[in-house]
């Protein structure tokens, strides 16, 4: 049979994919252990993509033959790395390159990178580096840069190395593989900044086309809302990057404990967190309360520790206030048609901002209603009955007690 006819299943399944919503650690395993399956002599590959994430700069599949095929993540750096700098992938990037080969044995051996000695010594007899490029922001690893796409590196142990008709499966299949990341990558990426700059739930229900005015729903939740103290004086009186270094400080420390514990953040507005502990049912109320509790202590923690630091530093400290309140909110698109905002409304989100603001005037750092204190009695002091603007009835609050 001929290479041709052998290749042909593969690419086929590959355009499959391509209109699935598959997943790429998946995708390229299946697709390396097909290509395995027909002949071709792979015995370990990697997948390289740059990627739009709040977190990370790129990512990786990798792939070895007898193993199962693991996502690597390489996190944001200011410099490159010197290992990256030597590498046979740079290499390719900068010299613009469709493929780099090095035959690690025999007459044509060429080890010229610390990585293909690597493998040498590691027994394989053959490495090559294919890149295609992709049209699309998503595929350019730092902003003005010209766009990447994909990166695949493949190597064997068969005794002489890649055949030429190897080669040519290979340029043949990861062509059709292209398209198939395209899509696959694409949709990763968009998942990737909807949940960052919507949250969870609100960025997989606009994925999941909430994306008229109006759309939404309600939902029963322990609602966390935390505010900076003194932020107008704050930014009038420093310079604006140090403003936004203490305004982050403030958020790892009051929104990130949020997230840590099983809530989802909602919104900064402006130097505040909103967020959320949902509940679906009046049994799991406690549980929300409690991962509610520990959110509590860890950000009082970590807000200690960073001020700490920052006295050290002689850099400005900060001061805040959080309030708790359970209740039922909506949560959905408002605006205009042309410009939305994913956001929640409601009496509960109107009073917890109120009771934050009590916590200035009853000199406590966290209060919360009496149905979220209700659940640990121990770690809740009363502080008797208050007035809050917009609240007919007066309100029993509880301040928080640390450990």
């Amino acid at each position: 049979m001929s290479r041709e006819a052998l290749v042909s299943p593969i690419r086929e399944w590959l355009v499959d994919k391509a209109l699935e919503d598959s997943d790429v650690v998946e995708l390229f395993e299946k697709m390396c252990l097909q290509m395995a399956g027909v002949g071709i002599p792979v015995s370990r590959a990697r997948l390289i993509w740059p990627t739009l994430h709040p977190l990370f700069q790129a990512e990786t599949v990798i792939w070895d033959q007898g193993e199962v095929a693991v996502l690597d993540q390489f996190p944001h750096q200011d410099e490159a790395s010197e290992s990256w700098n030597r590498s046979p992938l740079k290499f390719v990037l900068d010299h613009n390159l469709e493929m780099l080969r090095r035959q690690l044995t025999g007459e044509n051996e060429l080890l010229d990178f610390e990585t293909v000695k690597e493998l040498k010594e590691e027994g394989f007899t053959d490495y090559v580096v294919m890149a295609t490029k992709l049209e699309g922001t998503s595929f350019r690893a730092r902003p003005g840069e010209k766009n990447r796409g994909i990166l695949v590196t493949w190597a064997t142990k068969k005794q002489g190395g890649f055949s030429g008709d190897d080669i040519w499966a290979l340029r043949k299949i990861q062509r059709r593989f292209a398209v198939a990341c395209k899509t696959v990558i694409q949709s990763r990426i968009a998942c990737n900044i909807a949940t960052t700059y919507l949250g969870k739930r609100a960025g997989e229900n606009v994925l999941d086309g909430q994306i008229r005015r109006g759309d939404g729903e309600r939902t029963k939740a322990v609602v966390w809302y935390s505010d900076l103290r003194n932020s107008t004086s704050l930014a009038e009186t420093m310079e604006p990057e140090e403003y936004f270094c203490l305004l982050n400080a403030f958020f790892m420390a009051t929104a990130e404990p949020v997230t840590r514990n099983g809530g989802e953040i909602l919104d900064f507005i402006g130097d505040a967190v909103l967020g959320i502990f949902p509940f679906s049912e009046e049994k799991c109320l406690q549980e929300a309360a409690h991962s509610a509790s520990k959110a509590l202590d860890e950000a009082l923690e970590l807000a200690s520790v960073s001020n700490a630091e920052r006295l050290n530093e002689g850099l400005e400290q900060f001061k805040f206030g959080i309030g708790l309140k359970a209740g039922e909110l909506m949560f959905g698109n408002i605006g205009v048609p042309s410009r939305l905002s994913f956001s929640v409304i409601g009496p509960t989100v109107n009073q917890v901002a109120r009771i934050e603001g009590m916590t200035k005037l009853v000199q406590q750092t966290v209060l919360a209603d009496k149905t979220v204190a209700s659940f640990d009695e121990e770690r809740w002091k009363s502080t008797g009955m208050h007035k809050l603007d917009g609240v007919l009835e007066p309100v029993e609050l509880f301040a928080f007690q640390t450990q």
